[in-house]
């Protein structure tokens, strides 16, 4: 028969195995975000992703800051930091919760998001002409950012890797045309577009 100590022990036990799994379950989450924006991380933003493009309505989209040193070296790193935070959060208010964004490093952020009302073109000329406005509160904080964008559905065959690489092959030519917005084509992967960042990899 338990005597009320050993009832008591038991609880205490329960109890500090409860908040132990809090608090582990709340750093592993911690780490999943990216600490400067609160976006998921590039290995979190992978999980996510490749659930979303399950479904044949996904959409891939790659962003860029463009002149991101030029902004540094002119206004410093806090106001970088400021402007990464802000495009970070207009991205995230455009994609919504249905869909993921990620920042995958430095300046540059992916997402995915779902559109069934195949409006994805409008959409992001409309979020390009957002992210060009200056940081709230710092007018004089502002750049535009180039988008490169590819349908599921144009690549079935396609893993998330492979999506990446298409859109960031769009996202450099929209760096080089008007509007800052580029769709990928449904020809083949170039291995080697002017301009093109080295050494740039897709999602793992």
């Amino acid at each position: 028969m338990s005597t009320p100590l050993s009832v008591a022990f038991a609880v205490g036990v329960a109890l500090v195995w409860g908040v132990h799994g809090w608090w582990m379950s709340r750093r592993l989450r911690t780490a999943r975000r990216d600490p400067l924006t609160g976006l998921w991380t590039r290995e979190a933003f992978t999980r996510r992703a490749r659930r979303l493009l399950r479904n044949p309505h996904a959409v891939v989209v790659l962003a860029d800051v463009d002149h991101f040193k030029q902004v540094n070296d002119t206004h410093g790193h806090a106001a970088g930091d400021a402007l990464l935070a802000t495009t970070a959060g207009r991205l995230a208010h455009a994609v919504g919760r249905a869909g993921v964004v990620g920042r995958l490093g430095g300046d540059e952020f992916a997402a995915v998001l779902i559109d069934r009302e195949g409006a994805a073109a409008d959409r992001f000329a409309v979020l390009a002409r957002v992210l060009a406005r200056p940081v709230d509160g710092s007018p004089e904080v502002h750049t535009t950012v180039s988008l490169g964008w590819v349908r599921r559905g144009d690549h079935p065959a396609e893993d998330l890797s492979g999506l990446l690489r298409r859109a960031d092959e769009a996202m450099y030519a929209a760096k080089r045309g008007p509007g800052r917005v580029r769709r990928a084509g449904l020809g083949r992967l170039l291995a080697s577009v002017a301009g093109r960042r080295p050494g740039r990899r897709g999602a793992a």
